[in-house]
């Protein structure tokens, strides 16, 4: 049947005629950036010395490495426990500079959101301060903190901390600045102190959201932790980075096996857990 036209259809007609370039498919300024987009690869590749020959070069002793690896082997028992406490300590060192980091960042977070917040100048050095920690690589803090610390852990749980103040910092202000205005009006109305409205009005809107994100940077972290251990911080990633060293790629294979169902499995506890926050905070319809 065909289309009957109404006052819609001239509606829809003038907004066509009116914003023209954003109903072309494409136009000239996708065209454009699409251009430019591959003239940039096509550089940078040819500034970096990218070749096919490497590439495939690499691949192919990519694959001998592979071959050697196999079968995984884990040496004997006593080696088998060094590696699982090992393990451990890399989801210890996830779990507690993770931790350390929110704890650290939750009322750095009130001081950088605009609407808790009534110093601009202690908002801005706040913000600029998590740009600083945020802007440093977690494996850069590990060098440092294992030349201030000493080897070992306690270095690892710093780095990771102290690189992920500066994420949780940005990550918490933003949603506590999305946060309802409206609780918070009733609770100062009815007689409630700013704390009290911080306490009852916005902590308990944001709460599921910063656990969320706890959530996804432990498990994050835990990938995270293994590479610092690489350079002295402890973990699972002294004890690959060794075993690299010595050429002894099926312990390498094992370990590299232990840590992707180790990682696996907090990812689905940790989304399984976001789930359900998820849900319990959604409001019933």
């Amino acid at each position: 049947m065909p289309k009957k036209s109404g006052y819609g259809d001239v509606e829809e007609a003038a907004i066509r005629a009116r914003y023209a370039t954003v109903f072309e498919p494409g136009g000239r300024i996708g065209w454009l950036v699409t251009a430019v987009a591959v003239a940039l690869l096509i550089f940078g590749m040819w500034h970096l010395g990218f070749s096919l020959n490497k590439l495939v070069a690499g691949i192919t002793s990519l694959g001998k490495f592979v071959v050697l690896m196999f079968p995984p082997d884990w040496g004997d028992n006593a080696s088998l426990w060094r590696y699982t406490r090992a393990l451990g300590e890399t989801v210890a060192i996830a779990l507690l500079g993770t931790l350390l980091a929110a704890v650290i960042a939750l009322p750095l977070g009130f001081l950088a959101a605009r609407n808790t917040t009534m110093s601009q100048i202690l908002r801005f050095f706040t913000r600029r301060g998590f740009d600083t920690l945020r802007g440093v690589d977690t494996l850069v803090w590990a060098l440092i903190w294992v030349n201030v610390v000493g080897l070992g852990p306690f270095a690892g749980v710093l780095a990771i901390a102290i690189s992920d103040i500066g994420s949780f910092g940005k990550l918490f202000s933003e949603a506590i600045e999305s946060s309802d205005r409206k609780p918070v009006e009733g609770i100062l109305a009815s007689g409630g102190s700013r704390l009290h409205a911080i306490r009852f009005g916005i902590l308990p809107q944001v709460a599921p959201v910063l656990i969320s994100q706890y959530l996804y940077y432990f498990e994050s972290n835990t990938r995270s932790a293994t590479i610092i251990g690489i350079v002295g911080a402890g973990g699972i990633g002294l004890q690959l980075s060794e075993q690299i060293r010595t050429l002894e790629w099926q312990t390498v294979c094992f370990l590299i096996i232990m840590i992707l169902i180790t990682v696996s499995v907090i990812d689905m506890i940790s989304t399984r857990l976001r789930t359900t926050i998820a849900g319990k905070s959604s409001p019933a319809v």
